[in-house]
């Protein structure tokens, strides 16, 4: 007997073959279809999908034989491995020097024929696909031919098992890295918060003492408030933000979407101040309302807050398609002007506008807004001319009823 050469790239064919988790994994019929399939094809006894470990050879399907693995220096897929380009093929083995003594043509299964094709990945061979008989023989070009494509259908198997792995394993990472962010963001608000608490505290305090002080001490201690004001509804955005992966991963449900806008509505401007038209059509959705609601909530609050307008006047349009559909809000605020209409949809990218109070915006609610939409597969614009408002559509996919 002659043992089989490692191959010079062994240390690469092995970190190939490890890459696959294919080692001492559990049967699965989808391996077990193509090596019946092969025997029946070559009308052999037995069929293999062999795989070529450090010491051994691993069957991953087997049809006629009992054993789950056999010594890699008596494997005949071994020496298959060293010609990745053909199809090795043994027609007795009685009669060849390299295995007429082999322990495995001596004794059980008793190899005589063998026949099998190298599994390349990546240019490297992990192993074959082979068939087996226990007398001489030979396969026709057609049953070459066969055996050859289903070798290369178990090559798609194994890159299909890979890509699904390599999906689970950067799946768990996202989820244990927004795990991470999120309780980052909410170390980092608790521990700014609450300073920020004792400021304002602090400001109350000296706001009293000094009622009587000068109009420079005054407008000081407004800008303190102001400033305070300001990098609080800065933490309450990032906070909003860094829940938008979690927002999307809420379970859908039936709803009325009209009904969710006229209850943003109420709670957005209890009191009707605004100057509104609503122009809505549709029944009942079937949608993540979770993430549409804080869509809204983004979309409607902005319209409110930066019209200042004296006259501010809201619409709200909404159109419904079998599997789609279409929010727009527009108001008759200042508009946006042309080079800040794509780059409000960035983190941290705000406008000069300044809202009804006099404060500029966080720069984090349209770029939230933005995410959720995407996320959930749909889309948004924006139409604006200054002095003249702003629309903005929402576009989502959704299922009716």
């Amino acid at each position: 007997m002659i043992k089989p050469l490692i191959p010079e790239n062994e240390k690469e064919r092995l970190a190939k073959l490890y890459e696959y988790s294919l080692l001492d994994s559990l049967e699965e019929e989808e391996y077990d279809q193509i090596t019946r399939l092969a025997s029946k094809i070559c009308d052999t006894p037995i069929s293999l999908i062999s795989l070529i470990d450090k010491d051994r050879q691993w069957f991953k399907s087997k049809v006629g034989l009992d054993q789950k693995e056999t010594e890699r220096d008596t494997a005949f897929c071994a020496h298959a491995i060293n010609e990745p380009d053909h199809t090795f093929i043994v027609e007795d083995s009685r009669k060849d020097e390299r295995f007429h003594d082999n322990p495995l043509v001596a004794d059980d299964p008793n190899v005589v024929f063998y026949a099998g094709v190298p599994l390349v990945c990546d240019d490297q061979a992990l192993g074959t696909l082979c068939v087996i008989d226990n007398e001489p023989r030979e396969l026709s070009d057609d049953q070459l031919e066969s055996l050859s494509d289903l070798a290369n259908q178990l090559v798609k198997l194994f890159e299909l098992r890979r890509n699904k792995l390599l999906l689970e394993r950067t799946v768990r990472e996202l989820e244990q890295r927004n795990k991470n962010l999120d309780e980052f963001a909410r170390i980092a608000a608790h521990d700014i918060k609450s300073p920020l608490g004792n400021i304002y505290g602090l400001v109350e305090l000296l706001e009293q003492k000094t009622a009587d002080s000068d109009p420079e001490t005054q407008e000081i201690i407004g800008m303190i408030q102001d400033s305070a004001k300001g990098l609080s509804s800065l933490i309450d955005g990032i906070l909003k933000h860094a829940k938008t992966n979690s927002l999307l991963l809420e379970e859908r449900s039936f709803f009325s979407l009209a009904d969710l806008i006229k209850d943003t509505l109420k709670l957005l401007d209890p009191k009707g101040k605004q100057g509104l038209s609503l122009e809505m059509e549709g029944e009942s959705v079937y949608a993540n309302k979770v993430a549409i609601q804080q869509i809204l909530i983004n979309l409607i609050a902005n319209a409110i807050k930066y019209n200042t307008n004296p006259e501010p006047k809201l619409e709200i349009g909404l159109k419904q398609e079998r599997t789609k559909v279409i929010v727009s809000i527009s108001d008759n605020g200042p508009g946006i002007k042309p080079e800040d209409q794509e780059r409000i949809f960035k983190i941290f990218h705000t406008t000069s506008n300044k809202d009804v109070n006099g404060s500029t915006g966080t720069g984090i609610g349209l770029a939230t807004v933005k995410s959720l939409v995407e996320g959930m597969g749909g889309e948004i614009s924006l139409k604006s001319e200054i002095g003249q408002g702003s629309t903005f559509y929402v576009h989502l996919p959704v299922m009716d009823i």
